[in-house]
């Protein structure tokens, strides 16, 4: 049997439903409820502290977010779900132990996740997150057994929400796994899976209980009757937002945006019928709890607001700059959103649970009501503060007025609990004191969090020059200083190489939307660093390798690290940040098999060059972004690439012509720029790096004829380039003669493994490379050589890429008899003469020309034998 708690006076008002209960076991549910309560307040103290201190604690802000969200709204969850489960479908009240020991097994699980992520413990954070599901599974199997054989109530599809937002809580803390331990494939899968994480926590595990609870708390709070078609909205708002989020959240961690938005509109339109609903229920009508009704609308109108513009940024962005949507949006969700509904529901609900009759319900109202209309216009003052594009003080005052709100309600609850607890009848507090085991070993799980937060920052300092010499060992014989740049989930230069001895100081300078910091192994770290702020780290004199990382849980497991190594000793430490990253050409020290076979369906690149185009004004759209391409037999590596391919594509104009390069980023997490060498002009702004989902527009003329060099002007460049971002340009010299044949050769080196790693830059700078390539592939037109007849004349553009090599470029059976080399004939047809090599530095370009006098198979080769041995040799098959 069900009862209906005692609510505002009226006939056929709403009110909140409970389960009844005898008096004998009342007292012992109000137990419960008060040591669940306490763990929220306790988990909103330890959040507040983590706030105040995220200044001086580099990952403060991350351990706030989840002690919030896993630690005090997760608690809440967990209680509220099961509580109203019971009312609404008229089932038995579950055993009270396996409840406890449900909400018991969940904190201590969000301690472990807390402590394991910061501390990187995988092992910890791996068998934390696996206890949270385990939790999860088992308060979703509750959740499914209490609708099995119950009567059921006009509200009984409400429980569904429940049960949906469980499921999104597992697949939550599966996403934060994956991110905290850096099993995402690499960076650029960390945007999607993040921004996947985010939504099903945010708008699943908390979003849907919220929209769920509404359809019964909001008429309830307003002591007016329910409107006659809740049920069937209820039932079209779950479909909407589940359906909607489920296929948002699959397509996030795919990096498919625009399934993503449709299935965020899908969402949107679900919020969009229930907020419809809550305004036709308060027509009208005048709130009895006029705190809690203030603070449930503004937190629903945050809801809508907030998922209508994450929306509107994931269908005009892509997916690493919708990132920074998200990002922006975090104090509307948390603070607006999540913390205004945490306050609203419970300035309404603790009286009811809590109290003891009318007038003991009146007061304890009046206790938590007080100065709530100053409380909710600095709390949503603050949240406005904070979400628009203001001046940092303005963001800094919002995020203060929002703190101070919330603040003063833990001040207010406070005393709530402790009176309750006090009033408690001589069984109940018995029955409380049994389960205290229970009770502290999560409060300690809690404390010891906070406690580890601490030890592990205790290490090092914000760059104290006497501090740091210190550790170094006495004065050093030299000074160095390194400007270090973080970005793109990157820490450049990824190695810096020092002599011993050296006193190093490190220029630390973000250059990332995101916050970053950097920690030095034994040694100082910076705070936590906004877009454009610097710091200097003094490390004083260094005698032993080191490390350095990004402290934000997940970025150095996704390759934000540095090594720092002194010449002469041991070789730098390989982080595990970078296991299980580096495919296994990082330390194959035999290289690729050049003689094994390509994929099938694998097609070479067209060395053709196509004509000019038409008109002396060429317009050409060129999109960054990270694609897979196989370049050595069998081996398919991820290449940082201008249009898809690398090299980029070839542009050929005449001297004269206008070319208008439409640059497009649609990186994720990674900026670029570009460089074309035909052009003179300032480059300042043409150059510019650009961020994921920007455009830029580079016009120059070509006023000189010649073999040109495109690619990224993105620091560093070396890796840019090395990994993909280049092409040629052809300028026609005037009056040059058609022949029966044009190919353009890129030369580059080729650096297998995954970009960025330790284990790539260091074969970079050691200009080791895996193998040397003409068009970005190793041997491939050895096994698809170009075909020409004899007699035929066949012209050869060829541009030296480098990173870091040049080429000799030399045809077997040939002689050139026309060379064109950095905008100058050295040889032309008629003169006594002959060529057999042209020859270019990195970055220089040129032609040379020949006829083939009969039919065989001509090899071209770069007559460094190194190079042409590992790769770069191809075959012109010569027909009769």
């Amino acid at each position: 049997m069900t009862s209906i708690a005692s609510g505002p006076p009226g006939n056929g008002h709403a009110s909140v439903p409970r389960p009844y209960r005898s008096r004998s076991n009342a007292s012992g549910v109000k137990a419960r409820h008060l040591r669940a309560h306490v763990l929220v307040v306790g988990w909103l103290c330890l959040a507040l502290l983590a706030v105040a201190a995220q200044e001086s604690l580099p990952v403060a802000r991350w351990q706030a977010v989840h002690m919030f969200l896993l630690g005090a709204v997760t608690t809440a969850i967990l209680i509220w779900s099961e509580h109203f489960a019971v009312a609404l479908l008229h089932a038995k009240i579950p055993d009270e132990r396996w409840s406890t020991a449900r909400l018991a097994t969940a904190n201590l699980a969000v301690a472990g996740l807390l402590i394991g992520v910061w501390t990187a413990l995988p092992v910890l954070t791996a068998v934390s997150a696996a206890l949270l599901v385990a939790a999860a599974t088992a308060h979703l199997v509750v959740l499914v057994r209490l609708g099995r054989g119950a009567l059921g109530g006009r509200l009984k599809p409400v429980v569904s929400y429940y049960r949906a937002a469980t499921a999104a809580l597992m697949a939550g803390a599966v996403l934060g796994w994956l991110l905290a331990t850096g099993g995402v494939g690499g960076p650029d899968r960390y945007a999607g899976l993040r921004l996947a994480h985010i939504h099903v926590t945010l708008l699943g595990w908390i979003g849907l209980p919220v929209l769920g609870t509404l359809f019964m708390l909001w008429p309830t709070v307003l002591g007016v009757r329910m409107e006659d078609r809740t049920t069937n909205v209820s039932r079209w708002v779950l479909w909407f937002t589940g359906s909607g989020l489920l296929v948002a959240v699959a397509a996030l961690a795919l990096g498919w945006r625009w399934p993503a938005a449709a299935g965020l509109a899908l969402y949107v339109e679900g919020a969009a019928l229930a907020v419809n609903l809550l305004v036709r229920t308060v027509r009208g009508n005048r709130p009895v709890c006029a705190a809690a009704a203030w603070m449930l609308a503004a937190a629903t109108s945050w809801l809508l607001t907030a998922v209508a513009a994450d929306l509107a940024w994931l269908v005009t962005r892509p997916l690493a700059a919708a990132q920074n949507g998200i990002d922006a949006l975090l104090p509307v969700l948390l603070i607006g959103f999540v913390a205004q509904i945490l306050i609203g529901a419970l300035t309404y609900l603790l009286p009811v649970v809590l109290s003891s009759g009318p007038k003991d319900r009146a007061a304890v109202r009046a206790l938590l009501e007080r100065g709530w209309p100053a409380r909710t216009l600095a709390l949503n003052t603050g949240v406005a503060l904070a979400a628009l594009p203001l001046p940092g003080p303005a963001a800094t005052t919002g995020m203060l007025l929002a703190a101070l709100a919330g603040a003063s309600f833990v001040a207010l609850a406070v005393p709530v609990l402790v009176r309750s607890g006090r009033g408690l009848p001589s069984e109940a507090r018995a029955a409380a004191a049994s389960r205290r085991p229970v009770l502290w070993g999560t409060a300690a799980g809690a404390v010891l969090t906070v406690l580890a937060v601490l030890v592990a920052n205790s290490g090092g300092d914000t760059g104290d020059p006497a501090v740091a010499s210190a550790a170094g060992g006495g004065a050093a014989t030299a000074t160095r200083t390194v400007n270090v740049t973080l970005a793109d989930m990157r820490i450049r230069p990824a190695r810096i190489e020092v002599a011993a001895g050296t006193a190093l100081r490190l220029k630390v300078t973000n250059d990332d939307a995101q916050r970053h910091d950097l920690k030095v192994e034994d040694g100082p770290a910076t705070p936590m660093l906004a877009k454009g702020d610097t710091r200097v780290l003094d490390l004083g004199e260094v005698t032993e390798n080191r490390e350095a990382w990004c402290t934000l849980p997940g970025h150095k497991a996704a390759g934000m690290t540095m090594d720092i190594v002194v010449k002469g000793g041991d070789t730098a430490k390989d982080s595990s940040g970078h296991e299980g990253h580096a495919s296994a050409a990082d330390n194959d020290d035999a290289g690729p098999d050049l003689a094994a076979d390509y994929s099938t369906g694998w097609r070479p690149r067209d060395a053709d060059l196509a004509p000019a185009p038409g008109g002396t004004v060429h317009k050409v759209e060129l999109h960054a972004a990270h694609t897979t391409v196989e370049v050595t037999p069998g081996v398919k590596q991820q290449m940082w690439t201008f249009g898809g391919t690398a090299p980029g594509p070839t542009l050929h104009g005449k001297v004269g012509d206008v070319f208008e390069i439409t640059l497009v980023n649609d990186d994720h997490g990674m900026g670029h720029g570009i460089d074309f060498h035909a052009g003179s002009l300032a480059p300042d702004r043409p150059m510019r790096t650009i961020q994921p989902g920007e455009r830029l527009v580079y016009r120059f003329r070509a006023e000189k004829a010649g073999a040109w060099l495109y690619h990224c002007s993105t620091a560093p460049m070396l890796q840019h380039i090395g990994n993909g971002m280049y092409g040629a340009i052809v300028i026609d010299p005037p009056g040059l003669a058609r022949v029966d044949h044009e190919y353009v050769l890129v030369s580059s080196e080729l650096y297998l493994g995954t970009p960025g790693s330790t284990a790539q830059v260091t074969k970079m700078r050691q200009n080791t490379p895996d193998a040397w390539v003409f068009n970005g592939m190793a041997n491939q037109y050895a096994k698809e050589p170009l075909k020409v007849k004899a007699g035929e004349r066949a012209r050869f553009w060829v541009v030296a890429a480098g990173p870091g090599d040049g080429i000799a470029f030399h045809l077997v059976g040939t002689v050139f008899d026309t060379v064109y080399k950095e905008g100058a004939y050295l040889l032309k047809p008629g003169d006594p003469g002959g060529a057999q090599v042209l020859d270019l530095a990195p970055a220089q370009g040129g032609f040379v020309e020949t006829t083939f006098p009969e039919a065989g198979h001509y090899a071209f080769v770069d007559h460094d034998m190194r190079h042409a041995e590992a790769g770069a040799h191809g075959m012109v098959e010569v027909s009769d």
